[in-house]
């Protein structure tokens, strides 16, 4: 059996919790932003700022960055073949971003618990798209809430998804697995990157960014159902409502106007016994967005620490099912 897949996934994530998501000017993901951002200004100058320009955009980031990739790992691995796996390693570790979630949400607890509600409205600001600047402490609360269940799908759970399907695609066809499993990654983080910058419904990005954002969502269609289950088995072995959580889930999973978001929000919202969601300001105006779960609890600080415990439980969840996954379906392949 072929377990280097497994090594490369354990310590990418491992690596993200142990040290995070260091911000420096030659980061991955970054570098994808930059790249994203210097091919939507050339298509718009000659006139590509429609459907056939965000599809160019799409295919040129995502085929560059998974091809600067692959590259690194050859010449690493032709060099000295344990250096691949380091550089695999690094890529991986790179588009993972589990750890940031919790130390972008902690601040935010913090400062509401010392009652400094600017700061925890300008620590909230900075993971979330809404006006943080219109919120109370209980709106502060739910963003962070909203945000932490949300992102553990873009974030973390889509990421091993499709290092898991890359493997598990290039192990049927006799291709590279590592490869393709790191390929799979990459390709979800460049299109989700593309979607954060381009998948706004306005005068400039309602045809260019339309594609980005509807790969969007179906890169993420599959993980949002699943982290349904994950998310409230984590809260079963957490000693939280799993039961109410499944409930609301299955009630309020689909009220929401994304077709993914909705599912990991319902979960928790449900876990939690709060109400998620509501009329949210932007910067291009007021989104009333549908309420999820009921306000039998009324949503505290103490809730941000709740839904991080359920989140980190989660994750080990879904690494220890990806891994038995990779596992089973070596043992079926030989």
């Amino acid at each position: 059996m072929k377990m280097i897949e497994l090594a490369v996934l354990f310590s990418a994530i491992v690596i993200d919790r142990l040290i995070g998501d260091p911000v420096y000017q030659f980061h991955p993901v970054r570098l994808m932003g930059k790249l994203i951002s210097i091919n939507e200004s050339i298509l718009f100058k000659v006139g590509l700022s429609g459907y056939f320009g965000g599809f160019l955009l799409l295919t040129t980031v995502s085929g560059i960055s998974i091809f600067c990739a692959l590259s690194a790992y050859h010449f690493a691995n032709n060099w000295f073949p344990p250096a691949g796996i380091f550089v695999c390693i690094f890529f991986l570790y790179s588009v993972i971003g589990l750890r940031d979630l919790f130390d972008h949400a902690a601040p935010v607890q913090k400062s509401l618990q010392d009652n400094h509600l600017n700061d925890a409205r300008k620590y909230v600001q900075r993971f979330i798209g809404r006006d943080a600047g219109h919120l109370n402490s209980a709106g502060i609360v739910r963003a962070a809430v909203e945000s932490v269940a949300e992102n553990f799908v873009d974030g973390f759970l889509s990421v091993v998804f499709w290092f898991v399907c890359g493997w598990l695609f290039a192990s049927l066809f006799g291709w590279p697995p590592l490869q393709f499993a790191v390929g799979g990654a990459i390709f979800y983080r460049a299109v989700n990157t593309l979607d954060a910058m381009t998948g706004y419904i306005n005068d400039r990005y309602r045809k260019f960014g339309f594609i980005s954002a509807k790969t969007d969502d179906f890169l993420n269609f599959v993980p949002a159902r699943i982290s349904v289950q994950v998310i409230i088995t984590a809260a079963f072995l957490c000693g939280y409502d799993a039961k109410n959580g499944f409930r609301i889930a299955m009630r309020d999973r689909k009220k929401h106007a994304s077709p993914n978001s909705g599912h990991p929000e319902s979960a928790i919202a449900g876990i939690l016994n709060v109400r998620l969601g509501g009329p949210c300001i932007y910067p291009y105006g007021c989104v009333d967005k549908p309420w999820l779960g009921e306000n039998d609890i009324e949503i505290t600080p103490d809730h941000i620490h709740d839904v991080c415990r359920i989140i980190q439980c989660a994750a080990l969840i879904s690494l220890a099912a990806a891994m038995a996954m990779i596992v089973i379906f070596d043992l079926l392949i030989d």
